[in-house]
């Protein structure tokens, strides 16, 4: 093989990785599996599509290697195959937001008006958290808390939060978070939270980016 043809085939290796991140609701699996595995099954339900659909998506993934499956019993989980593969989506992510041009609009008719929504950063929250100066909330499904959440935070999701309001104190500051940057639910939760009375703001990003930070995380349906 000449050296043009082998140098050729190695970046269309490379570029297997682009290629099976071009669809977005692949992209919306990895983001979905940066929290955590899950199976085919709470995957469908979360990225609104067929079971037969996002099996497909799961098999175009798993061939670049971007996600790895373990059986238990009669279902299959699916998780990204290394800290690597949350770490380039959030890069992804990154440099979509600096250099796309429209996705900032793209994101505001997703996430709506974000004005009076105020933000906190890690370091800030992880050193008030510290001290109990505040609650925190996280906003996302059940099974994302369980497979990792927050050190001292409570999972409340967003579908269940009126629900939680009369057993947060209002003399505390409540801070919301979720998947990332991009996720709705803790935009919805500082929006509900400031509408009933509470001083309320939202994880800057969110649980990955903590974790990947070596910030205090637990596992568990318990904090």
């Amino acid at each position: 093989m000449g050296e043009r043809a082998a140098k050729d085939n190695l970046y269309d290796g490379f570029a297997e990785v682009a290629k099976a991140l071009s669809s977005g609701r692949r992209a919306e699996i990895v983001d979905v599996l940066a929290q955590g595995a899950r199976s085919v099954e709470e995957i469908a339900v979360e990225i609104d599509q067929s079971v037969a659909n996002t099996s497909h998506h799961l098999r175009a993934l798993a061939r670049a290697g971007l996600v790895t499956t373990r059986r238990e019993g009669t279902r299959i989980y699916y998780a990204l195959s290394s800290e690597r593969v949350a770490e380039l989506w959030s890069a992804l992510c990154d440099v979509a937001g600096e250099h796309v041009a429209g996705l900032e609009r793209l994101a505001a008719a997703y996430l709506g008006e974000r004005d009076g929504i105020e933000e906190v950063g890690r370091d800030e929250l992880a050193r008030r958290l510290e001290s109990g100066e505040l609650v925190v909330l996280d906003v996302r499904p059940v099974a994302e808390f369980a497979a990792g959440h927050i050190v001292g935070s409570r999972s409340v999701p967003i579908g269940e939060l009126r629900k939680h309001l009369r057993a947060l104190p209002k003399e505390v500051e409540v801070v919301a978070y979720c998947r990332g940057p991009y996720c709705a639910y803790a935009d919805e939760a500082v929006r509900e939270l400031t509408k009933k009375g509470f001083r309320a703001r939202r994880l800057a990003d969110g649980f990955p980016e903590w974790r990947r930070a070596g910030l205090p995380v637990a596992v568990g349906a318990e904090s």
